[in-house]
């Protein structure tokens, strides 16, 4: 080989080293802004599987290498300060930057290497070759307690903080549904699952206030059940005194009522509210609804509460998913225990009624669970795969701080594909009296479906008879066949930053259950109008209709009458 041919070969070798190497690894998480003083939890994650000798991460300001001859077996994790993570997180990194820990190794450091809040960068290199960048702002938004994670080439795909859970969807096949409606028989169902539960009940509400529901649950302890509670600990106005004398009436028969607290020393909340509202009995039922344990979600009586849906499914494999999201959520350095009032708590319980709609059972359904903030993205994609109907029932529709509700757009993208598209809102008095709520939604809906001449209409439920409250359903139905029965409210936050929960069952008895259910109420809804607002009359409510036919047969039987007097007289 000549010089000119050796110099070519150097040449060639120097370019593969610097622009060839394998991507095998990549920065796969990292928390440049934590909720800990001092931040020494910031932590990056290195996903790959092989040797990471000569690898390195950078901000331009120092970095940290891996020692010789360190194998990756899938993802490591490198922390500011072992004792900082372990002390969040309640189990080691791999490696540190600075040493705290004698047990966990540290990296081979040069420079200071911390990540900045508002502004930084982290840069993966093997020797001067670029792996990977991201920088903040720009790649990715950062925000105190914010982890940024990349999945399938994409920065953070959903928003995702410090303790939050990655649950994968999943779905269960051959599983027997009962299904429910609020107010109806939401209690006489409750009732009936809690009495005939037998070794264990855990329980995951945003608000339990009703004392008849912890009576249930204390003979239910009575009689040897393993009872486990747990609560939202700051919900919206604080804790009840009504909370706290059912905290009273099941610490006295040792019931822990744990509460997910936003702070607990070192530990923050990983959501902004915990408001799943599910139950799993026995290790094979789990009962998922829209409704909080209080007397306007369960009443006794079978009237005069909460429009809302509910389903009861029986599955050992879908009763441990649930499990594996209770134990999660209650493991955590956030779980504190709620205290009642003082005293033991007064309770008895009532005897159930029921109102227009019982429970049904059906077999066979396939159910997969949405649980929010992991995989709220199905609710979506329900309704987007809707060909013929959606409808939905809903407390209230937001938009979202980026603009409109996404999953309003599913649904008039649903319309303009030919769907026919049917939302009811609630009209309590704080839905419908300020300037941005449920009847100006429904006039924007409405003005759409209009301007579009889509099959699309929105209407405000009437609450007038005093058989509802009030609208607290988070429902909706697709082709007649799959509904969503959840605690999922329509705004950015129950999706994006709450612990929720709901249930996809897709079976033509269950869904054709709650249509029943929902048409009961469109019939007793209210239209808006897509030009001025106006809320008008019930439009197509059964009663309605009746008194309009005994009018009409009125007015006829008086004109008759009166041709009948002119005659004789004339």
């Amino acid at each position: 080989m000549g010089i000119r041919g050796a110099v070519f070969a150097i040449i060639l070798f120097v370019f593969f080293c610097i622009t060839s190497v394998s991507a095998e690894f990549v920065i796969s998480e990292f928390c440049p802004d934590t909720w800990l003083s001092g931040e020494g939890d910031e932590y990056f994650v290195i996903g790959g599987s092989g040797d990471l000798t000569g690898y390195y991460v950078t901000d331009n300001e120092g970095s940290a290498r891996f020692p010789d001859n360190t194998v990756a077996g899938g993802s490591v994790v490198v922390a500011q300060k072992s004792t900082d993570y372990e002390a969040v997180h309640g189990e080691k990194p791999d490696f540190e930057i600075y040493n705290s820990d004698p047990q966990v190794p540290d990296m081979v450091r040069t420079g200071t290497l911390k990540m900045a809040n508002s502004g930084d960068e982290l840069i993966l290199k093997r020797g001067f070759a670029v792996i990977q960048e991201v920088r903040w702002p720009g790649d990715v938004v950062s925000g105190e307690g914010r982890v940024h994670v990349y999945s399938d080439g994409v920065w953070d795909e959903r928003p995702y903080y410090i303790g939050q859970s990655l649950f994968e969807p999943e779905t269960f096949y051959d599983v027997s549904v009962t299904v429910f409606a609020a107010p109806d028989c939401s209690y006489a169902k409750l009732k009936d699952f809690i009495e005939n539960s037998k070794s264990s009940l855990d329980i995951n509400v945003y608000e339990f206030t009703g004392t008849s529901i912890a009576g249930l649950l204390a003979e239910a302890s009575g009689r040897g059940v393993d009872v486990d509670v747990l609560v939202e600990g700051s919900p919206v106005g604080g804790v009840s005194d009504e909370e706290k004398n059912v905290c009273s009436i099941l610490g006295s028969v040792r019931i822990p009522v744990l509460s997910m607290a936003t702070e607990n020393g070192v530990f923050h909340a990983p959501y902004r509210y915990d408001h799943a509202k599910y139950v799993i009995s026995d290790d094979s039922l789990v009962l998922v609804a829209s409704e909080n344990f209080g007397e306007t979600g369960y009443p006794s009586s079978g009237m005069g509460g909460n429009r809302g849906w509910g389903a009861i499914a029986e599955s050992p494999a879908l009763a441990s998913y649930f499990e594996d999201i209770f134990d999660y959520d209650t493991s955590g350095g956030w779980i504190t225990e709620m205290t009642g009032t003082n005293g033991v708590g007064s309770y008895s319980v009532a005897e159930a009624k029921t109102g227009n709609f019982l429970p049904e059972s059906f077999e066979g359904a396939s159910v997969t669970p949405v649980i929010s903030p992991d995989t709220s993205y199905l609710v979506g994609d329900l309704i987007s795969s809707a060909k013929e109907s959606v409808c939905i029932e809903q407390a209230y529709i937001k938009n979202w701080s980026s603009g409109e509700n996404p999953w309003l757009e599913d649904a008039i993208d649903a319309a303009r594909r030919g769907a026919n598209v049917r939302i009811i809102l609630d009209s309590y008095y704080y839905n419908i009296e300020g300037d941005d709520d449920n009847d100006e939604m429904a006039q924007y809906i409405n003005a759409v479906a209009s301007s579009g001449s889509l099959p699309l209409e929105a209407r405000l439920i009437s609450l007038e008879s005093g058989y509802l409250d009030k609208v607290h359903n988070k429902g909706v139905i697709v082709d007649g066949r799959q509904v969503l029965v959840s605690s999922i409210n329509w705004n950015e936050n129950s999706p994006s930053y709450n612990r929720e929960a709901g249930l996809i069952i897709d079976h033509a008895g269950a869904a054709g259950y709650f249509t029943e259910v929902f048409d009961s109420d469109w019939d007793s809804s209210a239209p808006v109008d897509p030009s001025t607002g106006h809320i008008g009359d019930v439009s197509g409510s059964s009663q309605t209709d009746e008194l309009r036919n005994y009018i009409a047969a009125g007015v006829i039987f008086l004109f008759a009458a009166l041709y009948v007097v002119k005659k004789k007289r004339f």
